[in-house]
């Protein structure tokens, strides 16, 4: 184990920093120009791509939003309060500001607002947004996210297929997803996938680069471990607690 923890620490060093906002930032290239995600912790993420800035999940307790770029797209993929905050979406909206949101989220958003349930696809600001379903499938765990309701999305930007799964186990749509690029899979306990679920479902449909995200005090290790010698399975991991 400690030579896992000596590859994650050195992953996380690798990772370039979002100097002006002090976050950590990878980029991507796309067949039209670069992908920069910033993770600011959590669920909360910018993608900024083709002179885009699209806000993922942005919750106040993350970071300071006053003080981050302002939103031509936010994506929200469900209700709870660790991923819809109105202070933080108050501090990135302008006018031009547009929302996907699912229908929860939906009868609570002023703006110019793109309800989205699962299933749902549409194209807008030259790229192709697809609501996947988020949910429970573990007996019992059913409350906290029930199917139907919330949403995952695929992001497809640049030729690129960007997966941002949302509070979910593995379901049995995840994995059946094809060619996706990348991944963010929630790992926390007992709200999404233990380590041991997020590995099965990167086994599934093989994600080029997979970001474990929503992890809280999970250890990550155990991901890093269960997926060794997956070779074409490229496990990032950034602080995303």
């Amino acid at each position: 184990m400690k030579g896992i923890s000596v590859f994650l620490f050195a992953l996380v060093l690798a990772a370039p920093v979002y100097a002006e906002y002090g976050f950590e930032t990878d980029t991507i290239q796309t067949d039209k120009g670069s992908l920069k995600i910033t993770f600011i912790g959590h669920s909360s993420l910018i993608l900024e791509w083709n002179s885009l800035v699209i806000h993922v999940d942005p919750v106040s307790r993350e970071g300071d939003y006053s003080k981050l770029p302002k939103a031509d797209l936010i994506l929200i993929t469900h209700h709870h309060g660790d991923h819809f905050d109105p202070g933080a979406i108050a501090a990135i909206q302008t006018g031009k500001t547009r929302f996907v949101v699912n229908p929860e989220v939906g009868k609570k958003i002023e703006g110019e607002t793109i309800t989205m349930k699962n299933g749902d696809v549409q194209t807008l600001m030259g790229l192709r947004i697809e609501a996947m379903p988020a949910y429970n499938t573990t007996e019992d765990r059913s409350r906290f996210h029930p199917k139907g309701r919330d949403n995952g999305y695929i992001l497809i930007m640049g030729g690129k297929r960007i997966y941002i799964a949302g509070d979910t186990e593995d379901t049995p749509e995840m994995k059946q997803l094809k060619n996706i690029d990348v991944a963010f899979l929630p790992m926390n306990q007992p709200y999404t996938m233990t380590p041991a679920q997020v590995a099965t479902a990167a086994k599934a449909f093989r994600p080029a680069i997979l970001y474990p995200y929503h992890y809280d005090d999970t250890d990550v290790s155990e991901l890093v471990s269960l997926l060794k010698g997956e070779s074409d399975i490229e496990v990032r991991i950034r602080q995303m607690q």
